[in-house]
């Protein structure tokens, strides 16, 4: 692993594949992987992000997500797995522009991650607009899609594309250095 890499950060809403492909990612490359949301759940105490915004509070939350990304991205050569709405958290944004790293965005429609939600465990996901997890995709896409477009240096769409596509789509940017 060379240590001056840039980071490598993966962003988009839940069920994009987020953790998954960047778990994936780390062991083809050989480099470290960190998931934000773990990170922000042990600085909080909590089990995992869901508990840690039901006993806080969702801003507590987030000025935490904001305070893990500054104290993640003092290292470099990882591949980092924001939380969905990390990029909404207060200065994370500017965190992530003035960061060095590649940021890409696995973009999904409003579809296809409801269908990916609907298969999946949504026990420990809080629901952040009122509605159930499923539900609110559509409202968390529409809040969200510019600004995830406007951080990205690279989008890799999702929709109809298998796991395994993707992830060596984003070989092959990392390779390429975008």
């Amino acid at each position: 692993m060379s240590s001056g890499a840039p980071n490598l950060i993966l962003i988009g809403l839940r069920a994009s594949g987020k953790s998954t492909l960047g778990r994936l990612l780390s062991q083809r490359l050989g480099r470290d992987f960190i998931d934000l949301d773990d990170v922000v759940a042990q600085r909080m105490n909590a089990a995992g992000a869901g508990e840690a915004i039901a006993r806080d509070g969702i801003d507590a939350f987030r000025d935490a997500e904001t305070e893990a990304l500054r104290s993640v991205l003092a290292s470099s050569a990882q591949i980092v797995a924001l939380g969905g709405g990390t990029p909404t958290a207060p200065g994370a944004a500017e965190v992530l522009r003035a960061s060095e790293a590649n940021i890409v965005y696995l973009r999904g429609t409003p579809e296809t991650l409801r269908d990916r939600l609907s298969q999946a465990d949504n026990a420990d996901r809080p629901t952040l607009v009122g509605d159930d997890v499923i539900s609110e995709v559509q409202t968390l896409f529409d809040q969200r899609d510019g600004l995830y477009r406007e951080l990205a240096t690279s989008v890799v769409h999702i929709d109809g594309v298998r796991e395994e596509s993707v992830l060596h789509a984003l070989i092959a940017l990392e390779k390429a250095g975008l």
